[in-house]
């Protein structure tokens, strides 16, 4: 079991709606250190978001320009499949599971949002959002061909750092009480 932790580099990741980058928001400011997510590496900013990614290669070089060289941060998202030469720079991972009803109506309350700006941008995207959630919605089928549940247990035996291990059902506060004291 994982002791409650003093500022580290810590890294946050789960499914998609999960809250990983809520909670990692959270912890980072209770820290007063920086904060990044996964996402703001893997897509260049483009508008509408999400429609160009880095290459893996890019990515990792942004990373470690901004971010990495760093004694404390925190660090949310997913880096599978293209992330492990920084696995060893975690002092700890946070992985967070929801229920899937639960996380894909949360997903689903967020995208709403979202699409509803894109639409008052008029950069609104109905197919975009449909395949997102449809991949979304296969995170937790272990023959899913993305990033699953499966494949992030699977993941996470590769770490050699502690892994804790929180249902994010419960409120944020209370997830950073569990994770910082």
């Amino acid at each position: 079991m994982l002791n409650t932790l003093d500022p580290c580099r810590l890294f946050i990741m789960g499914a998609s709606g999960s809250g990983t980058t809520t909670l990692g928001r959270a912890i980072a400011d209770k820290w007063a250190i920086p904060h990044a997510d996964a996402d703001d590496y893997f897509w260049r900013p483009t508008s509408p978001p999400y429609t160009e990614q880095r290459a893996p290669v890019e990515r990792l070089s942004l990373m470690r320009e901004v971010f990495v060289p760093r004694s404390t941060w925190v660090l949310s998202g997913s880096i599978m499949g293209w992330g492990e030469d920084l696995m060893a720079m975690f002092d700890a991972v946070v992985f967070l599971t929801l229920d899937p009803e639960t996380r894909m109506t949360r997903l689903l309350a967020r995208e709403k949002t979202r699409m509803l700006e894109l639409s008052r941008a008029g950069s609104s995207d109905e197919a975009a959002h449909e395949e997102f959630m449809s991949w979304a919605r296969g995170y937790d089928e272990p023959d899913f061909a993305g990033r699953n549940r499966s494949r992030h247990e699977q993941w996470l035996a590769m770490f050699s750092c502690p892994i804790l291990r929180l249902d994010s059902s419960r409120p944020v506060n209370n997830l950073v009480e569990a994770i910082t004291g």
